[in-house]
């Protein structure tokens, strides 16, 4: 029981830990955003309005992660309900979901905000590629070594994935964290690509908010789940 409460006090210090950073990334955002930031505009709506909604979807997407990663470890409350392999398919639908729309509403917003920074076009293109190759490579080692279903999550809700070694194969063997050492750079490639200030700014507040997301909620997990050799970084 007193470990159980422990743990559960550790989780309470990184969700406050975690809003604080948040409410900072936020501030520190809105400081950095100017008019020449946000011109221009796509599909009616202005590149504010893109950047607002570029910026909403990580935050949706980590509270998602972290309520159900706290709902299925604290009290097995997906898998009890929906049993564990259909409850974790169904929160996988909506993990994949908003992945993927962090990178859509990012492509969007470049778009609308196209030649807003004042960078050639072709080393901005030059410097995309450059970005684009590790994020490819992390890509083929999580399918190659990893595996998607363990990068959603499933070690939270299958017991025998808590047995098994950290990867240390492909991208995995330069940094234990890879996925957001090196699969985040993808979101830097279309504001490089169109040379949009508002899409780099997002790209930043993604790159950053998922290290919060890593230190206050992923690493308590890890170190509950495989004990405290799971430090990673």
């Amino acid at each position: 029981m007193t470990e159980i409460i422990s743990k559960r006090r550790a989780m309470f210090r990184g969700q406050l830990l975690h809003l604080v950073m948040l409410a900072l990334l936020l501030g520190l955002l809105v400081m950095l955003v100017d008019m020449g930031a946000c011109a221009g505009n796509f599909g009616g709506l202005a590149s504010e309005t893109w950047l607002g909604m570029a910026v909403l979807i990580p935050v949706v997407h980590q509270v998602y992660v972290w309520f159900f990663w706290r709902l299925e470890l604290l009290y097995k409350g997906v898998s009890s309900t929906c049993g564990m392999q259909r409850g974790f398919g169904l929160y996988a639908a909506g993990f994949g979901i908003l992945f993927i729309s962090r990178l859509l509403f990012i492509s969007i917003l470049a778009f609308s905000n196209r030649w807003s920074l004042p960078l050639d076009s072709a080393l901005g293109f030059a410097l995309a590629c450059v970005l684009l190759v590790p994020s490819l490579y992390l890509a083929y080692s999580v399918l190659r070594y990893f595996g998607i279903k363990r990068a959603f999550g499933l070690d939270h809700f299958d017991m025998h994935y808590r047995h098994m070694p950290f990867v240390k194969k492909g991208a995995f063997r330069w940094s234990g964290n890879a996925m957001y050492v090196f699969g985040f750079m993808i979101l830097w490639v279309p504001g490089l690509f169109f040379c949009s200030k508002a899409a780099l700014l997002a790209a930043a507040f993604n790159h950053a908010y998922i290290w919060v997301h890593y230190y206050c909620t992923e690493l308590p997990d890890i170190r509950i789940i495989y004990g405290k050799s799971g430090d990673r970084v």
